[in-house]
């Protein structure tokens, strides 16, 4: 059955509650954060602790990240159907239920079910970024925004030496009642105070769509997070890529002949969504180099003649600003977009982080130097990562708002996905085998940070491309967000509350 979009009743800039929604929905989303680096720091003891081989125990860190780029889009698009709070409460509920899982074993099989189910609440962040445009006044919108796409980073930087510390001193089964209590606390918070918009997608769910979305990213994600272990050149592997290839063609076709499909694929075509989109891929690979290399740096022990020797904990708080400094950035990115625009922050963004890397590439022989390259990361990052949200939602009509943020959020976690194993590949290859153990080395992550700076740069010339408007102008016509032309001309720049008249509107957009 057909949905109408129906407007929300409430003016949005006197809502009363509208005061709770950033943190709430902040904290929300660093939840869902801790969960995704909650076993970073046991990562080479699992094997141990599962008693398993270490090729099976990789499977606890595949199953997260595929449960979570097929969730993404798919509960992103189920909350512009059905409703956006209700869709978070579903993706929270099942994070819980996975952890409480994982909590209460040690065996292989229900630690991957678990750890499947804790995968579902990466479908928080575009939900939350869809129910900040919805309900929130338009003048904190871009701060809110970047806050919430920020809290991914945000909540991994505090939760590794949190986690670290937990893992030294009590059992490693408290790290996973910890992030239920905090998926509880998400949970009630929500419920009291984020109100269910109004606003809904027209059509019906595209349940083939979904079922095909879905293969097709396990067969892509699947060969990119094995390879290293399969072989790239392996038949499994080659096959699996094969396959992704055919499955996703097949989806693509069937997404444009039906009438409300799961990913409006033209509208994904649309010059500023497609670069946004592939812009968010190479941030997600610098995010994820510097989460790989910095901590093993840290812990190599001095000995090796470059390692810096430090404990788990001194690692975890080493690398901690890195998402504190996202955190920081959001009113700072609020203010650069208000004046320049989201592709001028993006831009920027992207240039800090370039220099970061490059700073980076001599500034590894200290722990505190390695505070000062996250420091500089942080903030590049958090620029960046705050820019795609506004450039996708001034680019989308209201009711797409969550499928659209879930695409996009689905690009960063591939470009994380492809960064871990490249990286991964690389380390490998350069490492000095000493006593059997696999030694990573400077050269190695050397080349990891000019690898992550070769995708700032391809970044970087994506951004330049970005259709470029105006501040004002563009939030004129996306202002009266529900509107399909507002989305079809918008250029995303969100930072004032200016309402002009459909005449003045349609001008705008020609």
């Amino acid at each position: 059955m057909t949905r109408p979009h129906t407007p929300p009743t409430h003016d949005r800039s006197t809502t009363g509650a509208s005061g709770a929604i950033v943190p709430v929905l902040a904290f929300a989303g660093i939840v869902v954060a801790v969960m995704q680096t909650l076993l970073v720091p046991v990562i080479k003891d699992l094997p141990q602790l599962l008693d398993t081989s270490p090729s099976n125990a990789t499977w606890v860190l595949t199953s997260t990240l595929l449960s979570g780029a097929v969730a993404t889009p798919i509960m992103g698009r189920l909350g512009d159907l059905f409703g956006k709070r209700r869709m978070l409460l579903a993706s929270l509920s099942v994070m819980v239920v996975g952890a409480l899982i994982s909590g209460f074993t040690s065996a292989l099989v229900p630690m991957i079910v678990g750890r499947t189910l804790q995968g579902f609440a990466m479908g928080a962040i575009p939900l939350g970024i869809g129910l900040m445009r919805d309900e929130l006044p338009r003048e904190r919108l871009a701060s809110a925004m970047a806050l919430m796409s920020s809290s991914i980073g945000v909540g991994g930087g505090l939760a590794l030496p949190l986690a670290a510390a937990v893992a030294q001193n009590t059992d490693w089964h408290v790290l996973f009642f910890g992030a239920a209590a905090l998926g509880v606390l998400a949970i009630v918070l929500t419920l009291v105070a984020v109100p269910e918009t109004r606003t809904r997608a027209q059509g019906t769910f595209d349940h083939l769509g979904a079922l095909g979305l879905s293969a097709g990213l396990v067969l892509f994600l699947l060969p990119i997070t094995k390879g290293s272990d399969w072989g790239w050149t392996s038949p499994a592997t080659l096959g699996l890529f094969g396959a992704s290839a055919a499955v996703l063609l097949l989806w693509g076709v069937l997404e444009l002949r039906i009438p409300a499909p799961l990913v409006d694929l033209r509208t994904t075509a649309r010059r500023e969504v497609l670069l946004t989109n592939l812009a968010s891929i190479m941030v997600g690979v610098s995010f994820y180099v510097v989460s790989l290399v910095l901590p093993q740096l840290l812990q190599l022990p001095s000995s090796t003649g470059y390692g810096l020797g430090q404990s788990m904990i001194v690692a975890g708080l080493c690398v901690a600003p890195l998402g504190l400094t996202m955190m920081f950035t959001a009113p700072v990115y609020a203010r650069i977009s208000a004046k320049y625009g989201p592709k001028s922050t993006l831009i920027l963004g992207l240039l800090i982080i370039g220099i970061g890397y490059g700073a980076g590439l001599g500034l590894m022989s200290a722990a505190w130097q390695t505070v000062v390259v996250s420091v500089v990361l942080g903030a590049g990052i958090g620029l960046a990562y705050s820019s795609l949200p506004a450039l996708i939602i001034g680019a989308v009509d209201a009711s797409e708002t969550g499928a659209a943020n879930g695409l996009n959020t689905l690009m960063r976690s591939i470009g994380t996905s492809v960064s871990s194993a490249v990286i991964g590949m690389v380390l490998a290859n350069t490492a000095n085998h000493v006593g059997g153990v696999a030694v990573p080395t400077m050269h190695g992550f050397r080349i990891s940070f000019l690898i992550a700076t070769a995708a700032v740069a391809v970044g970087l010339l994506l951004a330049v491309f970005l259709p470029s408007r105006r501040p004002a102008l563009t939030l004129r016509a996306s202002s009266e967000g529900g509107g399909a032309g507002g989305g079809a001309g918008a250029g995303g720049g969100i930072g004032e509350a200016e309402v002009v008249s459909k005449e003045d509107r349609a001008a705008v957009v020609r």
